[in-house]
């Protein structure tokens, strides 16, 4: 594997497939490949495919991207915890082997769980195992908690939490990173105190700080905290996750995003990014997701959006096409906030190092 230096490559206009059928032609997806750069010499692409599901098995999985590769989805985020790493690894190399797309031309994100804290490198190793690749492009470290190394749900019981010793970690990451197990190396939930406190001993920065962000999370203060020290901000559930058992409507039923996306007519998700609720008219919605998804793209991070149903994608990857303009994004700023992924199931008063959720969040909630 070639350094951190080494550039994504572009795709040929013969490569982008016409299979779309978004926003007019295929402008969407082109756009889908254009992407940032990182402080660490790569590049991360503008829109993602999160992987994330609880009900769906894998063969559900992989036939989600495989549609979504043929829809121009190039970045595929896991996760040891989601469980998904085999279905994407699955998908994506046999797409690298029938010569639909190169190895380079894709952006595998993987995330680093509590209970591997004492040993990345092992970790991202079973990682790579799992999706039969040399390297990831980037692994994360998925939050700032430290667990037993058997504690393998999602949510840990009261006996499965250690004391969170971040500098140990993170000097795993940057093994991980030097060996060439990863072209980048970042962090996920990260506050900017505990970003601030692990800028103090690191000797790599974070590429990338992967959090919650849509139009009623804005994180005004954690994306300029990161951008003037070069980190990246990615977004996860940008719709405000509808359908998840944590999730919210509260993005695409908020009636600014609403009145936004009838006045472009485009999706409430668009306009923030994620995929349609069915409890909002199908019109409405689909506009709505388009200035969601929009909004985010605005605010200069890369998106990841989940949905695996195959026009809820190409609506997502319609957010592309649509502009706001500096009335919308000034009604946008206006709108009450509040955190849809609150983290409670990482906090308690006796062996959690979190006692409250302002604790977790550092007052930043």
């Amino acid at each position: 594997m070639s350094s951190c230096k080494h550039k994504l490559h572009t795709l040929l206009p013969s490569q982008i497939l016409s299979s779309c059928g978004v926003g007019g032609g295929c402008t969407g997806e082109m756009r889908a490949h254009q992407a940032k750069q990182l402080n660490c010499g790569i590049t991360i692409p503008n829109l993602g495919f999160g992987t994330y599901s609880f009900e769906n098995d894998r063969d559900t999985t992989e036939l989600a991207i495989q549609m979504a590769l043929e829809m121009g989805y190039r970045h595929f985020d896991t996760a040891k915890i989601y469980g998904s790493e085999p279905a994407v690894g699955t998908a994506l190399r046999g797409a690298i082997l029938d010569g639909r797309v190169e190895r380079n031309d894709i952006f595998v994100t993987s995330k680093l769980w509590g209970s591997d804290h004492h040993d990345p490198v092992s970790a991202l190793k079973q990682t790579l195992r799992n999706l039969e690749m040399e390297y990831v492009d980037m692994y994360l470290v998925h939050w700032p908690v430290k667990l037993k190394p058997w504690a393998v749900c999602a949510v840990p019981r009261e006996d499965e939490f250690e004391p969170l010793d971040l500098e140990t970690t993170w000097a795993g990451m940057e093994k991980c990173f030097e060996m060439g197990l990863c072209r980048g190396i970042g962090v996920s939930n990260f506050s900017c105190r505990k970003i601030q406190q692990l800028l103090d001993f690191a000797s790599v920065p974070p590429a990338v700080n992967q959090v919650e962000l849509h139009p009623v999370w804005r994180q005004t203060k954690l994306r300029q905290f990161c951008g003037e020290l070069g980190i990246h901000v990615s977004a996860y559930s940008p719709l405000g996750a509808p359908g998840n058992c944590w999730g919210s409507n509260a993005v695409v039923e908020n009636p600014t995003i609403q009145s936004i996306a009838l006045k472009h007519g485009a999706t409430p998700a668009q306009v923030s990014h994620s995929s349609p609720i069915t409890a909002i008219p199908l019109s409405n919605t689909l506009e709505s997701v388009k200035v969601a998804l929009q909004w985010g793209l605005s605010t200069e991070a890369s998106v990841i959006v989940k949905s695996f149903n195959q026009e809820r994608m190409k609506e997502n990857m319609g957010a592309l096409d649509l502009r706001l303009d500096d009335y919308d994004l000034l009604e946008i700023e206006k709108m009450e906030e509040r955190k849809i992924m609150r983290g409670e199931f990482l906090v308690n008063d006796t062996t959690s190092p979190y006692k409250t959720i302002q604790d977790l969040w550092d007052d930043e909630i």
